[in-house]
């Protein structure tokens, strides 16, 4: 659900760790403690791997020290800021063929909403995953990919050729997301400061979402020192 999926839809990253989504029930959570045994993988900071954590929305954060991924950290996550819940990530994943099998990822729109953090790089990540994504598909592609892009899209030139494309589907999408006005109109300028208003208001949503999370992580941090 992070930098390895963005790299599978076309969004090259450096990504140093895996970060996984999982259900957090007690069956589940019981393998996935058989699995990070097998990586020889402890916990590193707070919290600790508990179901209780991951319900509030925490991230546990192990470093594997198995041979053959020596150093990896894995990040494990059961809510993300924005999404339902797992089982309904779960039925529009996208699944990827490997030579060790299939890999389970976020559906696009789910890891671009998911990208939607406080973090300066997350934003041209989200910009380069929709283009990458248009342009494999076109403007040829199916009703729910053309308004994906209308949603999403964070780059003027990209909403300004959409719009001289398709402007019917461009002013009905306008009604939910006002900015495309001003991608119809051509005004690219007022599209690139409503874009970056729109961002600011993503990021002070996260902000808002974390504060009572990293409080608690602040309050088990002293816990632990004490």
């Amino acid at each position: 659900m992070g930098g390895q999926a963005c790299i599978v839809y076309g969004g090259a990253e450096f990504s140093r760790d895996t970060d996984i989504l999982v259900l957090a029930d007690e069956g589940n959570l019981a393998r996935l403690g058989t699995a990070v045994g097998e990586l020889q993988a402890a916990v590193i900071a707070v919290p600790p791997f508990e179901k209780r954590y991951l319900d509030a929305g925490h991230a546990v954060h192990f470093r594997c020290r198995a041979a053959g991924v020596e150093g990896m950290r894995l990040d494990v996550m059961a809510r993300v800021r924005g999404l339902p819940g797992f089982e309904d990530l779960w039925r529009r994943r996208s699944s990827v063929d490997t030579p060790d099998g299939p890999i389970d990822v976020l559906a696009l729109s789910d890891l671009v909403t998911a990208k939607k953090t406080q973090r300066d790089k997350d934003w041209p990540m989200i910009a380069r995953l929709v283009e990458a994504d248009y342009a494999a598909n076109g403007l040829r592609a199916a009703a729910d990919r053309l308004g994906f892009w209308l949603r999403e899209a964070r780059t003027p030139a990209l909403l300004v050729g959409i719009a001289r494309a398709a402007p019917d589907a461009l002013r009905a999408a306008s009604a939910a997301r006002p900015l495309l006005a001003h991608a119809l109109a051509g005004e690219t300028q007022a599209l690139a400061t409503a874009l970056r208003a729109e961002e600011d208001g993503e990021r002070e949503a996260d902000r808002r979402y974390w504060a009572p999370l990293r409080a608690e992580l602040e309050r088990l941090r002293a816990e632990r020192r004490g």
